[in-house]
């Protein structure tokens, strides 16, 4: 099997970064946990990152990038309501307190949401190719 692309290393690395943030900085995510399901937020977050490092390390063998890929592509989609959450608690705050930084934190939040959807492409070409 081929060597994984660009932007296959590239969505690793990220999930990578990302899976280690969680366990060891649990409290950056768990505000994002959304709030039918913030009494199970610690369990959430440290579960979401454990298999974020393994879905990129899976992308980067070639024995299971087809499964990784679409277990990212599946963790990416999962996540997604977390992110929305974590918007609209910023825009919140944003409103609150009128400053140009929470603004600012309130706009990058705005547009990573669509920028979730090419990781999620990414995944599921890494799932075809193989």
């Amino acid at each position: 099997m081929p060597r994984p692309d660009l932007p296959t290393t590239g969505l690793a690395a990220l999930l990578l970064a990302s899976g280690v943030i969680h366990p060891v900085r649990p409290r950056v995510f768990e505000p994002m946990v959304p709030t039918p399901l913030r009494q199970h937020d610690r369990l959430l977050v440290k579960g979401s990152g454990v298999a974020e490092i393994a879905c990129a390390a899976g992308l980067l063998v070639p024995a299971t990038r087809p499964v990784a890929g679409w277990a990212s592509a599946a963790l990416l989609a999962g996540v997604f309501p977390a992110n929305v959450q974590m918007s609209i608690d910023h825009g919140r705050r944003a409103q609150r307190k009128r400053t140009p930084q929470a603004v600012g934190v309130f706009a990058g939040t705005l547009a990573r949401l669509p920028l979730q959807w090419p990781s999620v492409r990414v995944a599921l070409r890494a799932a075809q190719r193989g």
